[in-house]
């Protein structure tokens, strides 16, 4: 198991620095992306296309931060040759913050979205799934962050079965959007618009969840990846009575 700080116990003062910037570079690209998703959905429920429009520029930050971090991993797996735990943190890292530029892409087609519907109009549904579904995927991305910054289990755990409640969401929302769009052919573009913003939304969800899989096997050494949340919460506890 990884200890809170095991990860900063090394002869090297200076390799004990360059793992705890790039850790801090992490969740400094997290809480961009976290900002980004906020304000796409933002942007959406006020049809708001200047805003909108702000979040499809500051994608480009994104991509650079993850150039950045990458970099950082590279150099630290070349010059360090890190072993153990502090090898799983370094390509923590690389993994999450691929999770997080694909968040952050997320957050542009959500903001596209946005734009057409200030040309189209309103929906018919008044955005009531896209207000329940993004604050429950909003929440799973700041816990898994949390969980990241804290290598928090449990925390990460609950994030992963929280997907499952997305994913029944998602479900029924789409239901209720088709249904709109059968009443009156009128709402049929708008109604679209919006569900490829929920499906975004979705996969917020699910990036949510692969980085909190992956603070999973960074302090367990469990990868819980491709595998349904009850048996991700019987892994973590079994390996728990093995301690």
């Amino acid at each position: 198991m990884l200890q809170q700080d095991s990860y900063k116990q090394h002869i090297s003062a200076q390799f004990n620095a360059e793992l705890e910037a790039v850790k801090n570079h992490l969740l400094e690209m997290g809480g961009m992306v976290e900002q980004q998703i906020s304000r796409a959905i933002e942007s959406l429920l006020n049809r708001d296309s200047g805003l909108a429009e702000e979040i499809i520029a500051n994608d480009e930050l994104v991509n650079k931060l993850e150039i950045s971090i990458d970099e950082e991993c590279s150099r630290i797996l070349a010059r360090r040759q890190p072993a153990a735990s502090d090898l799983r943190l370094v390509f923590t890292i690389s993994k999450v913050t691929t999770d997080l530029e694909r968040i952050g892409d997320e957050a542009s087609k959500i903001a596209r979205q946005a734009v057409r519907l200030s040309e189209e109009g309103g929906s018919p549904s008044n955005f009531v799934e896209i207000r329940h579904i993004g604050s429950y995927v909003n929440t799973m991305l700041r816990k898994s962050l949390d969980a990241f910054a804290r290598l928090d289990v449990d925390m990460a755990v609950d994030t992963i079965v929280s997907d499952r409640s997305v994913d029944t969401e998602y479900a029924t929302a789409m239901r209720s959007l088709i249904t709109f769009m059968m009443e009156d052919p009128r709402t049929i573009g708008p109604v679209i618009n919006e569900m490829w913003a929920l499906r975004s939304l979705e996969r917020v969800g699910d990036h949510a969840s692969n980085i909190s899989e992956h603070v999973v096997y960074l302090v367990r050494g469990l990868d819980v990846r491709h595998i349904e949340p009850d048996e991700v919460v019987a892994q973590v506890e079994e390996s728990r009575r093995r301690d």
